[in-house]
């Protein structure tokens, strides 16, 4: 039974290698650095899209307030007949048509149907609309407003391409642990199994070994999975086909800027300007509403031909002049507008007095966490070093059957997870450095 269990365990490795082998075959790789992967995202990610649409959407908003410089023309061609004595005796003057018969009393009380075909051209020029002029400002502002949005976004997406590269950079360390590992475990097994058939060794030295061996081969395929998630969703955030499996370059390093010599938050971070810009346009805003109450001056003029004849031009007439309007009173209408823009102006502020604290804090926070990992870094390289030097010995003294083989497979075991805890205490590092650079950045030049 132990020899059919044996080959068993070896056919199931087999397989588990060829199953491996076929969706590497399916999947293509490619060596992607960061400055590229980032460049990438930025140029391709949808979110990215989508941000730079509600960009241009505000600008189109924007451009709608030149309406109160630009004039407002009007074309009509209105075809009428009527009975009514007011208006068809109005048709014939418009159409300059009157004549002595008109004016007898039974035509002017009881007129024919009277056709009239006006064509009609119209001009509403705006002068002076000390309000819109204030709205207009109040929509730049808010242009401004989703620029930084924008700006902001592609800052978090360069983090969030920097964490998944280095969620993939830690997938491959595991599995160059867990490789070195694995060729440990096969050279154990295989020492033991001729061990066991010399009967040197009891069987249950055996079935540890291959269990330990099972095991890594285990968590070496979760590793590999672990490398095609990351590809995966740096695919996605490179706006790419998901399905290619991305090999780490060396450029990581070269990305890597120096953030010890930031000590606080900016206070021109783009999602703080974001905010800060919203504030001065809800300010406008409120301009524009207290300038609704002063009088808005606006010319207005037409040129129409009338004639009782659709191709006709008989007549012609014009009139133009200036208004002087001025809303007195709305029902409250325009006083409630004000100081409900006032309360979400105040809104605004606490919030970027909030974001502001939240932010100070998370940075003093990551700064403690990058202290941390830095120390942590250090113990872990010199906890590696022992764990290989205590597995050197002890496989020394395996060989030479002065332990057991639980004692060299927990020796090794221990050495694969001092590896991969240093492997984690680099990612740790790197991510919050990573973090950093995000919560520090400004937009100052």
């Amino acid at each position: 039974m132990g020899s059919k269990a044996y080959f068993l365990s070896l056919a199931v490795t087999a397989n588990l290698f060829f199953s491996i082998s076929i969706l590497k075959a399916q999947d293509s790789t490619k060596v992607l650095n960061l400055g590229e992967a980032i460049a990438t995202a930025l140029n391709n990610n949808r979110d990215i899209r989508i941000a730079k649409l509600d960009e241009n959407i505000s600008v189109a908003n924007y451009k709608q307030t030149e309406a109160v410089f630009l004039p407002q023309v009007g074309f009509s061609y209105t075809l009428m007949t009527t009975n009514d004595p007011l208006n068809a005796f109005g048709f014939k003057l418009e159409q300059q048509t009157i004549s002595q018969n008109d004016f007898n009393p039974v035509l002017l009380n009881h007129p024919a149907s009277t056709p009239d075909i006006a064509t009609k051209l119209e001009i509403q020029q705006p002068l002076l609309n000390m309000d819109m002029l204030y709205a207009r400002e109040g929509a730049k502002k808010q242009t401004e407003v989703y620029q930084y949005k924008t700006q902001r976004r592609k800052e978090y997406l360069s983090f969030e391409v920097q964490n998944a590269w280095l969620q993939l950079q830690l997938g491959y360390d595991a599995a160059d642990v867990l490789e070195d590992a694995l060729r440990t475990a096969k050279s154990v097994f295989e020492f033991t199994d001729n061990h066991f058939k010399q009967g040197l060794i009891q069987k249950s030295d055996l079935l540890n070994a291959q269990v330990h061996l099972t095991t890594i081969e285990s968590e070496l395929q979760k590793s590999r999975s672990s490398i095609r998630n990351a590809s995966d969703y740096l695919s996605l955030l490179m706006g790419q086909k998901t399905g290619t499996i991305y090999k780490i370059g060396n450029a990581f390093q070269e990305e890597k800027t120096d953030i010890d010599t930031i000590q606080k938050m900016a206070s021109s971070r783009a999602d703080f300007m974001a905010i800060q810009k919203a504030i001065e346009a809800t300010g406008l805003m409120i301009k524009s509403s207290q300038l609704s109450y002063v009088p808005k001056l606006n010319a207005f003029g037409n040129y129409q031909y009338n004639d009782s004849h659709l191709t006709g031009f008989g007549a012609n007439s014009y009139f133009a002049g200036v208004r002087l309007s001025w809303d007195i009173f709305k029902g409250n209408l325009t006083k409630n507008k004000i100081v409900t823009q006032k309360l979400e102006r105040d809104k605004l502020a606490e919030q970027l007095a909030q974001q502001k604290d939240e932010a100070q804090m998370e940075i003093s926070k990551a700064f403690r966490d990058l202290s941390d990992a830095r120390f942590e870094m250090a113990r872990e390289k010199v906890a590696v070093e022992q764990a290989l030097e205590s597995f050197r010995i002890l496989k020394n003294r395996y060989q030479q059957g002065l332990i057991n083989t639980t004692d060299m497979l927990t020796a090794e075991t221990q050495l694969s997870q001092q590896k991969f805890a240093l492997a984690q205490v680099s990612f740790k590092q790197r991510i919050t450095e990573a973090y950093l650079q995000l919560l520090t950045s400004s937009t100052d030049k």
